[in-house]
């Protein structure tokens, strides 16, 4: 009896020293800079999956830095991200990384000049570094800067945690903080770029009175009338604005309809279902998550298994082929395709 209730016990020991110890491995590390590291927290804190983000010193090559000799050493201000990739993904966590930050310019962020508020992504491991790299590529070609996104993609070194009055700033200073955030000329950058819509005129001289109409003005373009309607090639349709990746030919169908049409969507996140109660009749619009583009409506009769028909304009849309996926930045999605 005795023997039992000790094996019992012994097991159940061993089962949650074990499940603790595949719990801990699971989290994995992400590192960035983006100049002042007391911005960079909070949006990265309030991510579902993210456990801890720690700022600090890194990239140099002086020991044991401190706020007043990091710069120094050669090193810059970073935040290291502990999350769990079960509940937020790398590429999730460079889509927060990159609407922080002026990717364009390599000499310090905002008001804060010098290499030491230099952006970088410090990659921990081949998988974060080509994703990081693919991330950079799309940014670039999203045609939302007017100069060259310049921030690098590094191997990670060693990271000093920085002295415990500067995490979670944000927090325990709140006053102070605000007061800088707010001339430090950040905000202001941010929502410019990265509000929900492009500024109507910066549109209007980039698109095509069409695409401008369908995608800013919820319009529809002629059926049989469009770009790709009766598009065959293999590859991936993105977002003409935002260049957010929304489907794939392997679920495009010919529908009959004179619009290109999809039983789903490539990347589910980025597509929101919004209620159109227009013309007289109640219907789901589909609109793009980043770049809040009108992209068309979804219906129930398509083919099955999924039952449904998500009936696009191609004026919304920009098709890269498989062929161009690793130059445009979308390699990940090649394997569709083998």
């Amino acid at each position: 009896m005795f023997f039992k209730l000790g094996f019992v016990l012994l097991f159940g020991l061993l089962f949650s020293f074990v499940s603790t110890s595949q719990a801990f491995a699971k989290t994995e590390k992400a590192t960035f800079a983006g100049g002042c590291f007391w911005c960079m927290e909070p949006p990265f804190e309030k991510a579902d999956g993210v456990l801890s983000v720690i700022s600090g010193y890194s990239g140099g090559r002086g020991d044991n830095p401190n706020y007043n000799d990091y710069a120094a050493k050669g090193h810059i201000e970073v935040i290291q991200i502990t999350f769990d990739p079960s509940k937020i993904s790398y590429d999730e966590l460079l889509d927060i990384y990159w609407m922080q930050i002026d990717p364009t310019d390599s000499g310090g962020q905002f008001v804060d000049r010098g290499k030491q508020y230099s952006s970088a992504i410090f990659y921990h491991n081949e998988k974060q570094k080509i994703l990081a790299e693919e991330s950079k590529k799309k940014l670039s070609k999203s045609k939302r800067f007017d100069r060259p996104v310049v921030t690098p993609v590094i191997p990670e070194v060693k990271f000093y945690p920085a002295e415990g009055h500067h995490q979670d700033y944000y927090k325990t200073n709140s006053l102070q903080y605000k007061f800088y955030r707010s001339r430090s000329g950040r905000d202001q950058f941010l929502k410019k770029k990265w509000s929900i819509k492009m500024k109507k005129e910066e549109l209007r001289s980039k698109l095509t009175p069409m695409q401008y109409k369908v995608t800013q003005e919820d319009g529809t373009e002629p059926a049989f009338n469009n770009e790709y309607w009766d598009n065959k090639k293999e590859g991936i349709y993105v977002d003409l604005v935002s260049g957010e990746p929304l489907f794939s030919s392997i679920d495009k169908y010919k529908s009959g309809t004179g619009w290109p049409s999809f039983t789903k969507p490539l990347v589910f996140q980025n597509i929101i279902e919004k209620e159109d109660r227009s013309w007289f009749s109640v219907r789901t619009e589909i609109r793009s998550k980043k770049g809040d583009s009108h992209l068309g409506h979804l219906f129930d009769d398509g083919p099955p298994p999924s039952g449904k028909r998500y009936c696009m304009n191609s004026a919304a849309l920009r098709f890269i082929p498989k062929e161009d996926l690793n130059k445009e930045g979308f390699g990940e999605y090649l394997k569709l395709f083998r």
